[in-house]
């Protein structure tokens, strides 16, 4: 029987910093597929240059399944210091940021990559009088990645899935997708992970598989837990993928602890999809 899903890992996920100490832990986990950082402050701080970086990539024994992109100056210490320094929501700082999506995008081309998630930031609701212009800036983003064949997915979490949805169907724009996290919709309080797939369905293209718990506290962060431990629930959530089609990479992301307690938790995760994927 073959398998709908592939299982894979987020390079920053495994900490690592160079092209070979990735593809040997790549190897220890025996996983062939990773959601690659570009370089950023958040996830990844590759000690190859851009044009060392990509022939590694191209030679190396594992494949991508897209590539991740973040922004200097995101501040993720409180949900509310991520909420003004995140994505585009400061205006000062969208034209610098829309010139890294065109960095990301060329470097996502150059490696053979047709996704590259974002996170775009808290999006304005409807009646908000900033929305036209975070919207325009959206567009704009989602257009310079599509020049290069990129896909720009937004990843869910800092919006409840009604709102990711409305600013997809106001977008209009083929080439704007989803990177679902479930455990971030948990880590924000911005409703049920499961419900959210339903919503966004037809328009996710790549996954992660993370688990966490609801904050306890309101204004502060849930907790990340290894998966199978949290309020997802697992086996609903790929069931839900299978119902909405997506059959693609189930990345695992882990961003708690050190190194060593990472990969722990990544083996953990592979045995609890491995275990789960059975059941399809």
């Amino acid at each position: 029987m073959t398998a709908r899903w592939q299982i894979g890992v987020c390079s920053w996920s495994l900490q690592v910093k160079s092209l070979p100490e990735l593809d040997r832990l790549m190897k220890d986990l025996n996983l062939s597929v990773t959601h690659l950082a570009l370089g950023d402050p958040h996830h990844a701080s590759w000690v190859e240059d851009d044009a060392t970086f990509i022939k590694a990539v191209r030679k190396a024994s594992f494949k991508s399944s897209a590539a991740m992109l973040a922004f200097p100056g995101e501040d993720y210490t409180t949900p509310d210091t991520i909420k003004k320094t995140g994505g585009f929501a400061d205006p000062k700082l969208r034209p610098a940021r829309l010139e890294l999506v065109k960095w990301g995008a060329q470097k996502a081309k150059a490696l053979g990559l047709k996704i590259m998630s974002v996170h775009a930031g808290f999006l304005p609701e409807k009646n908000d009088p900033t929305r036209r212009a975070f919207l325009d800036c959206l567009g704009q983003a989602v257009d310079t990645a599509a020049s290069h064949g990129v896909v720009l997915a937004f990843e869910t979490g800092q919006e409840e899935a009604t709102l990711l949805r409305a600013t997809l169907d106001d977008l209009k724009n083929p080439n704007a997708k989803v990177n679902f996290d479930p455990a971030n919709m948990l880590l924000y309080n911005k409703g049920n992970p499961i419900e959210a797939v339903k919503i966004l369905g037809k328009d996710i293209v790549h996954v992660h598989a993370k688990d966490a718990k609801v904050p306890l506290t309101p204004g502060a962060w849930g907790e990340e837990v290894p998966l199978g431990q949290g309020q997802v629930g697992m086996e609903a959530f790929l069931k839900t993928l299978d119902e909405v089609g997506y059959h693609g990479t189930l990345a695992i992301e882990r961003e708690i602890g050190d190194q060593q307690a990472r990969i722990r938790d990544v083996k953990t995760g592979v045995e609890v999809l491995t275990r789960l994927m059975a059941k399809f």
